[in-house]
C-alpha cells in the first residue's frame, strides 16, 4: 500500500514541480512539527522541496526572499476526510470549482483527502488542480464501498475492483453502530479484496462495536472518532495494536452557531437544529454525542493512537478549520494539535516521507500565520501566506 501512495505522490509532484520556485523564509517563527520550536529562523525551498531549516539568517541561498517577522511558520494544513463536492459535478466545475479551492487555500489547507466522491468526478478534480488547470490544494481521492449497498460478497468485491479500475487512492467504508453479522461480512470482504489491490479501507465507524468490528475485519484506516458509547482503554489498545491511524471530527456532535443563521440559536452542522436531528436518532440523545466524541478522542491519543485531523463536513471552508479545533480544544494542547494537524493526519495519508513537518528532503507546504498557535487555536485561523509544493498560492502580507 505504501508503493501506492508514493506513486501518486510522485505523479502530483511531477505536474508542480515546473512552477515551484526557490524560496528564502526569514525571520519566522518556524514550528517544525517534530516538537522543535524556531524562535527566529530561516526555511530555505529549493525544488518545491524544503533544503534547510535553521536558526537564524541562512547560508547564502538564491530565490525569492519572504520576511515573515512576527509570522510563525508550519506545515501546511491537512484535511484526511473533507467531502468537497457534492451535486452536479458539471456545475460544481463551471461555478464552483476555483472559488471553492482558493477557500481551501486561503484557510491554509495545501492537502485534501475526500471523504468518499463520485467516480470520475473526483477523479477529474483531482486531475485538473495536478495540472494546474485548477489552483487548489493537492487531492487525495476516494469512493465509496458501503457494506449495506450489496447483498453479497461478490458485489461488494466488484466495486472495490470498479474503484481501482478508475485510479482511485482511498476505499471509504461506512458501518453502522450495531455492526450486525451481514455488514462486517461485507466489510470483510471488501478489506480482502482491497487488501488484494493494494488499497487503504478506510472506515466510518461511529460506535466502539463498529470500530471494534470494522479492526476485526481488515480495516485500515478509522475515520470519525466514534460515538454511541464510551470508548474503554482497552478497546482504544485494540486499534493501537493494529497500527490504525484514526482521524478527529469531534466536532461532529457540537452545536454550530452564527453559520447556518444569525439568530444565535444551536444547529447540527447541516443546519437542523440542535441536538435533536443528529443523526435522526429517536429518542434523541441530547446531545450526548458531543461529549462522547471528545472523551473517546483523547482515550484513543492517550492509548497510543495515531490521532490525525479530519472534518467530515462539506460546508463552509474556514467556518468549519474553525468549529472542529474549537472541539478539539477541549481534551487537545496546542502542542497536540500542531501534531494532529501535520505528522499525524500525513501518517493516515501514508505521506510521512513528503508530508506534515518543516524538515529538510520534504515537499515545501508552508503556512505563514499572524500569531503563534502555540498560545491557542486561535492563531490557526489567521493565515498570511499558503505555499504549496515550492509555489506561493496565497499572499495576504
Amino acid at each position: 500500500m505504501k508503493k501506492i501512495a508514493l506513486v501518486c505522490a510522485a505523479l502530483a509532484l511531477a505536474a508542480s514541480t515546473a512552477a515551484a520556485q526557490d524560496l528564502v523564509i526569514t525571520n519566522a517563527r518556524v514550528i517544525v512539527g517534530n516538537g522543535q520550536v524556531i524562535e527566529r529562523g530561516s526555511i530555505v525551498v529549493k525544488g518545491g522541496r524544503i533544503a534547510s531549516v535553521s536558526a537564524g539568517a541562512p547560508a547564502a541561498a538564491g530565490g525569492t526572499m519572504i520576511d515573515a517577522r512576527g509570522m510563525t511558520a508550519m506545515a501546511g494544513f491537512i484535511d484526511g476526510h473533507r467531502h468537497i463536492m457534492g451535486g452536479n459535478a458539471e456545475q460544481y466545475f463551471q461555478k464552483r470549482a476555483q472559488a471553492h479551492m482558493m477557500e481551501f487555500l486561503e484557510a491554509g489547507y495545501t492537502t485534501l483527502l475526500d471523504g468518499g466522491g463520485t467516480i470520475p468526478a473526483i477523479t477529474q478534480l483531482k486531475e485538473r488542480v495536478d495540472s494546474g488547470q485548477l489552483k487548489g490544494p493537492r487531492i487525495i481521492t476516494s469512493a465509496r464501498a458501503d457494506p449495506d449497498t450489496y447483498k453479497t460478497e461478490a458485489e461488494a468485491r466488484a466495486r472495490v475492483r470498479e474503484i481501482v479500475k478508475a485510479g482511485v487512492e482511498f476505499i471509504k467504508v461506512r458501518i453502522e453502530p450495531p455492526a450486525d453479522a451481514q455488514e462486517v461480512a461485507i466489510l470483510t470482504a471488501v478489506a480482502d479484496e482491497a487488501k488484494k489491490l493494494n488499497r487503504h479501507v478506510m472506515v466510518h465507524a461511529v460506535s466502539p462495536k463498529a470500530m471494534l468490528a470494522a479492526v476485526k475485519a481488515g480495516a485500515t484506516k478509522l475515520v470519525h472518532t466514534p460515538h454511541n458509547g464510551w470508548l474503554t482503554t482497552e478497546e482504544a489498545v485494540v486499534v493501537r495494536n493494529a497500527g490504525i491511524e484514526v482521524l478527529s471530527c469531534i466536532g461532529f456532535g457540537v452545536p454550530v452557531f452564527g453559520v447556518h443563521n444569525q439568530e444565535n440559536t444551536p444547529t447540527f452542522r447541516d443546519g437542523k437544529p440542535w441536538p435533536e436531528s443528529i443523526n435522526n436518532v429517536q429518542p434523541p440523545r441530547r446531545g450526548i454525542e458531543a461529549g462522547e466524541k471528545a472523551v473517546n478522542a483523547r482515550t484513543l491519543w492517550d492509548a497510543g493512537v495515531v490521532f490525525g485531523y479530519g472534518t467530515d463536513t462539506g460546508y463552509a471552508v474556514k467556518a468549519g478549520l474553525a468549529h472542529e479545533l474549537r472541539a478539539l480544544n477541549l481534551m487537545f494542547s496546542p502542542q497536540d494539535l500542531i501534531r494532529l494537524l501535520g505528522p499525524n493526519t500525513a501518517a493516515f495519508l501514508d505521506r510521512e516521507k513528503d508530508l506534515g513537518t518543516l524538515e529538510p528532503g520534504k515537499l515545501a507546504d508552508i503556512v505563514l500565520l499572524d500569531g503563534n498557535p502555540l498560545e491557542g487555536y486561535w492563531n490557526l485561523l489567521n493565515t498570511k501566506v499558503v505555499i504549496k509544493g515550492g509555489t506561493v498560492m496565497v499572499d495576504k502580507r
